[in-house]
């Protein structure tokens, strides 16, 4: 169990969610080892089974940034990292680091955080009112065609411009959220000749987001780092006569999670 308590002003923290990761798909890889750069940091078995605290998008993220992440199935009450005060909690203990913002977001920055958003799907992107909510809570926050759902090179982009969000806060601490688009629909061009999104393409789009890790962890050489990998929720491809997400079936609620550090202090 980590102590954030013993993270939190010494080391970077980076939260990414991988947006509509389903965790049968991403499991899968993982045993095939299909995804040799992640497997470089995931456990030994692999990604954590975990209920998603939302079914789509925004509600998910609401969750996440007050400290509500995906629920361990075997241990429901298991101890959060990080949690905002709240009466009657009983997921909050030592290990916890609590705070009395409403979100992880402004808990960090009153530790003398930097804030950071690289965003991706369309709760991101800025353009109405909605799109603005999330990325307005960040001290900087970025989003552009090449970072969204249509780009088919958005994670190399993605990660590319948090290598330049580090090199420019050298000597800060920072908070870096990544919103992974290229999971989420449409993803069939992952997958040569393909025509429509599938769960074969929702797996090749991993293992794309996998051929870029490295750009990430470079970014990161010799700071210590917390990170937190999570599916939002998942999405379903036909099964039990369901498509897509923001409806109640075991794939979509059923997410992949790992925490782990790197040049531990």
């Amino acid at each position: 169990m980590i102590n954030a308590n013993k993270i939190v002003g010494d080391y970077d923290i980076v939260l990414i969610t991988l947006d509509t990761l389903r965790y049968d798909v991403s499991q899968q890889l993982f045993k095939e080892k299909r995804l040799p750069q992640l497997q470089k940091y995931l456990p030994k078995t692999g990604w954590e089974k975990r209920h998603a605290p939302g079914s789509f998008t925004y509600a998910s993220h609401h969750a996440i940034f007050s400290g509500f992440f995906p629920t361990p199935i075997d241990q429901p009450k298991q101890e959060r990292l990080f949690a905002t005060q709240f009466a009657g909690s009983e997921t909050t203990n030592t290990n916890t680091f609590t705070f009395e913002q409403a979100t992880i977001i402004d808990g960090l920055k009153a530790k003398g955080y930097h804030t950071g958003c690289i965003g991706g799907v369309g709760f991101f992107n800025k353009r109405t009112a909605l799109s603005k909510v999330f990325p307005s809570m960040f001290d900087e926050s970025h989003w552009e065609d090449r970072l969204g759902v249509t780009s088919p090179f958005s994670t190399k982009y993605q990660f590319q411009k948090a290598a330049k969000i580090v090199q420019q806060n050298q000597q800060n601490r920072l908070f870096l959220f990544i919103n992974i688009s290229a999971i989420h629909q449409p993803n069939y061009f992952y997958q040569q000749g393909a025509k429509e999104d599938s769960i074969t393409t929702h797996a090749k789009a991993l293992e794309y987001v996998d051929s870029q890790w490295e750009i990430l962890m470079n970014a990161f050489k010799g700071r210590p780092t917390l990170f937190l990998l999570m599916g939002d929720h998942g999405t379903a491809y036909g099964e039990d006569g369901y498509n897509g997400h923001r409806l109640a079936h075991e794939v979509v609620w059923n997410v992949p999670y790992a925490e782990f550090l790197m040049n531990e202090k």
